[in-house]
């Protein structure tokens, strides 16, 4: 099974709707038992937490359900999953900064590296804005893990 861990600062905005959405995607495309994700955030601020409501609210409007409670990045995940995916730059630093220097097993990048809009761009952090701004991310995200699936589903050296 590939693993994919999408990470943000807080775990309770973007890396949980990242979750969620991908694991909406692969049940629909059948694919639960050769794809999971899961998240979590670079900084301690949320551990235990359930995401925001507005993005609970938001993944609903747009079909899709967020079972999560926040977590903090370890550096045992950077073994533990195949890919990582930060949602900015400052998150993608941060994933680094994590792993001390040792090595590690996982392909870290941003997951706006597979947007056909922007290729790797960022994805906002929402927190301090409106529904507009939770919105906006979804669509980023749902376009990126398309794309990624499509990448996973051709990629004949995936682990099993």
């Amino acid at each position: 099974m590939v693993k994919i861990l999408f990470v943000c600062l807080g775990n309770i905005c973007r890396s949980p709707l990242a979750e969620a959405i991908f694991n909406h995607k692969v049940r629909a495309m059948g694919l639960e038992t050769r794809f999971r994700a899961d998240s979590s955030g670079t900084s301690d601020y949320h551990i235990g937490e359930p995401p925001d409501t507005r993005a609970i609210r938001n993944a609903m409007k747009n079909g899709v359900v967020i079972e999560h409670a926040g977590q903090q990045l370890k550096v045992s995940d950077l073994n533990v999953y195949d890919y990582v995916f930060a949602m900015d730059n400052n998150n993608y630093d941060a994933i680094i900064r994590v792993s001390h220097g040792t090595p590690y097993r996982a392909r870290i990048s941003l997951i706006r590296e597979f947007d056909p809009r922007e290729e790797g761009g960022e994805v906002p952090d929402p927190f301090f804005g409106g529904e507009k701004g939770f919105q906006e991310v979804f669509d980023m995200l749902d376009r990126s893990i398309e794309n990624l699936i499509e990448f996973l589903r051709g990629n004949e050296t995936m682990r099993q």
